[in-house]
């Protein structure tokens, strides 16, 4: 059945390793076998590309797991087909050596690195969205120019400064991809004048469809085109039944309390994005559905994407074919555990479905 419904228009297929303590068995209680470590980690990656996604997201988090760049640097070696999806938190390191770092990766790939970019509060401070976007914006244009080959006169409000790019740019002398999402109007206008793959979390397909016609329009103000990308959990299993229950038992120990405070852990834990998340759950049924296959149970239990796509193989496609139908090119998937998840996906979708990675080259 799963073939009759293959997507054929091409999407890129990402799963996601967890740097940031986030891999569980039973959602919200920790397993030191899960534990975020280079190994595991480094497993995770390894799978994925096992398996044949196009790409692995690798997250960025201040208080929770491993350093980003540091992993990234050392997996980049043990892969040879993989693209690394690199999360960076803009401020937490001066643009130009943040360029320097990057070019070094990208050519370390051969190109097969590409940036997720993210608004974020640095350590120890919190600034109000708006000025937080705009230091955001100055830094992903600073970011391209340096990896472009350009040299840099920044007189902004955050950064001022003239240098030239670093001796290594982005392969083939071109920047990454810049992967960029949030909801609020400062992230909407950011990612419009910015980014290349605007990346969304969790939603109902109305409300997709209303976020992809206004980033289309905004991006348009700016002489631009924007590309789509869809970030979400998936739980898929040879049954619907069977699918709802490895759902039911993801939750099974899961302490309340310890799912607040799981949540609030994050420095995103307030953000526009981070509360749509909530009012999903809020409005879900009595059992996480807010509507046909997509369950919020996650959201229960951690900050940021808090949904998940459950069914059978030709419900999730089914699902996957609909975001493709309103604009979405790219997925960012992921499931608890994430190693075993990656190989259930891989096995009874990633086939049937038309994939390959965005390529800034192309």
């Amino acid at each position: 059945m799963a073939a009759d419904i293959a997507c054929q228009t091409s999407c890129e297929v990402s799963w996601f390793s967890a740097l940031c303590d986030d891999d569980y068995e039973f959602l919200g209680v920790p397993d030191p076998a899960l534990r975020s470590s280079w190994a595991h980690c480094r497993d995770i990656v390894q799978a994925a590309e096992t398996v044949g996604f196009d790409r692995i997201l690798l997250p960025s988090g201040y208080k929770l797991g491993l350093d980003t760049i540091a992993f990234a640097g050392g997996v980049a070696p043990l892969l040879r087909r993989l693209r690394l999806l690199t999360a960076i938190r803009c401020g937490e390191v001066w643009p130009a050596q943040q360029a320097r770092q990057l070019a070094t990766l990208d050519q370390m790939t051969e190109g097969r690195l590409d940036i997720n970019i993210i608004s974020s509060d640095l350590p120890g401070e919190t600034l109000d969205s708006a000025p937080r976007y705009r230091r955001t914006l100055e830094y992903m244009h600073i970011l391209r120019d340096l990896m472009n080959g350009k040299a840099v006169d920044a007189d902004g409000e955050f950064y001022r400064f003239n240098v030239e790019p670093p001796r290594l740019q982005g392969y083939g002398g071109k920047a990454p991809l810049f992967y960029f999402g949030g909801l609020s109007e400062a992230a909407r206008e950011t990612a419009a004048a910015a980014a290349d793959i605007y990346l969304m979390w969790p939603d109902t397909l109305d409300k997709v469809r209303d976020v992809v016609a206004d980033m289309r329009a905004r991006a348009a103000r700016h002489g631009r085109k924007l590309q789509f990308g869809y970030r979400v959990h998936v739980i898929v299993r040879e049954t619907e039944t069977a699918a709802h229950e490895a759902a039911t038992r993801l939750l099974s120990r899961l302490d309340a309390a310890k799912g607040d405070e799981t949540r609030n852990k994050s420095l995103d834990a307030v953000t526009s994005g981070v509360l749509r998340q909530g009012e999903l759950r809020q409005a879900a049924d009595a059992d996480g559905y807010v509507e046909d296959n997509l369950w919020t149970g996650i959201g229960r239990a951690r900050s940021g994407c808090g949904a998940a796509i459950v069914g059978d193989p030709d419900q999730v496609l089914a699902k996957l074919r609909a975001y493709q139908d309103i604009g979405m090119e790219a997925f960012v998937l992921s499931g608890y555990p994430h190693q075993a998840e990656c190989d259930l996906f891989a096995r009874h979708v990633l086939p049937y479905l038309e994939h390959a990675p965005l390529s800034r080259f192309g």
